[in-house]
């Protein structure tokens, strides 16, 4: 089979079985080719090393990374064209101590419109999140795993609240992860020398109402992330943290003081995609329960921390030491919870606790 139809089918195979995505990984003499569907690893098939270095050497050359080069780790994008539809891809590349690449591919799924309320166990939160985006200005912070749905929160939440009032949304991503045509999404290109720094700075002159950064990553970032939101914009970011609380911590170690927090964090979100219970495998709703279909096998749990909590954690020690909030709506709590209703597995209420 042709390297370029190989490819295409593998791609449309994913999107059908709702993979999120395709790991390409060496052994001695062969490759293994996985998916990742609802967060679990299904192995998919293995493949000869001859056909899977051509594999990895087309996609590669449609992203434009550099063919020649298997030493470095690499990164890139592309459009790929299927029968009907063009499928947005981002590639990894990354070779082991044997100079053998490997290959991750996610694929980029466009936004699945519809009501948050719908892809959680408690709408509580939900309510939460649509009252802090209707600040006129601030700072609202997302946390979860990769993968753990939080660019689809944040651009469903903008998106329904400009459906009732007209504003203008500028995104800055690294990469564009969702194309949404009512926001100006615009793309980090090192290459071309656009950064996030540059990026964010010609955003804020051009006046939004609303700006979603794709990832608060250093301290020029968070520093200007703390400037846009001081001077009357609302700013929507993601961060990476173990907890809520830990969102704080890990601002302070990129150069925000407790008093820009006071003054500006209206809101921080942690969130986890959780694995369904079948009622009728009496099992997780993996990859081979056919009951619930594609996005629908898991759901989110928040945890969402608003102004006077903030500030109490602000004001605690527990900022310091990292420590799991312990209130009735904390991550663990409505994990608990879900697993009390039945909603989840044992299984998974052991596996997705925070420690």
């Amino acid at each position: 089979m042709e390297i370029e139809k190989f490819a295409e089918n593998l791609i449309l195979e994913a999107r059908n079985k709702g993979a999120s995505d395709v790991h390409l990984l060496p052994e001695l003499t062969h490759y293994f080719l996985f998916f990742r569907i609802s967060g679990e690893m299904q192995k998919h098939s293995l493949v000869e090393s001859k056909e899977a270095n051509r594999l990895i050497s087309y996609f590669k050359y449609l992203s434009g990374m550099d063919v020649g080069e298997r030493r470095k780790p690499q990164s890139g994008s592309v459009q790929l064209a299927l029968k009907e539809s063009k499928q947005a891809l981002r590639f990894s590349t990354i070779s082991n101590f044997r100079s053998q690449e490997s290959l991750v591919i996610r694929l980029l799924n466009k936004m699945h419109t519809g009501s948050l309320k719908y892809t959680t166990f408690f709408q509580n939160e939900v309510i939460k999140m649509n009252e802090l985006v209707r600040f006129k200005s601030g700072l609202i912070l997302f946390s979860g795993p990769v993968g753990s749905g939080k660019t689809t929160t944040m651009y469903q939440l903008i998106k329904d609240y400009h459906s009732e009032r007209s504003q203008q949304v500028i995104t800055v991503e690294d990469p564009v992860e969702i194309e949404e045509t009512s926001f100006l999404q615009t793309e980090v290109n090192e290459k071309a020398g656009i950064y996030y720094e540059t990026l964010l700075k010609s955003s804020l002159r051009h006046h939004p109402d609303t700006m979603i950064i794709g990832e608060i990553r250093d301290e020029e970032t968070a520093k200007m992330v703390i400037r846009g939101a001081l001077t009357g914009h609302l700013i929507i970011a993601t961060i990476h943290a173990k907890n809520a609380v830990g969102v704080l911590s890990r601002l302070l170690e990129l150069g925000v003081t407790i008093d820009q927090l006071r003054q500006t964090l209206l809101g921080i979100i942690f969130q986890k995609l959780v694995p369904k219970r079948c009622f009728f495998c009496e099992e997780e709703t993996l990859a081979v329960c056919s009951h619930f279909k594609g996005y629908g096998k898991r759901a989110v749990i928040y945890e969402v921390l608003t102004k006077n909590e903030l500030q109490s954690c602000l004001s605690t020690e527990s900022i310091l030491n990292n420590q799991q909030t312990d209130t009735p709506r904390s991550f663990n709590r409505l994990l608990r919870k879900a697993y009390a209703y039945g909603y989840i597995t044992t299984t998974t209420f052991q596996k997705y606790q925070i420690p």
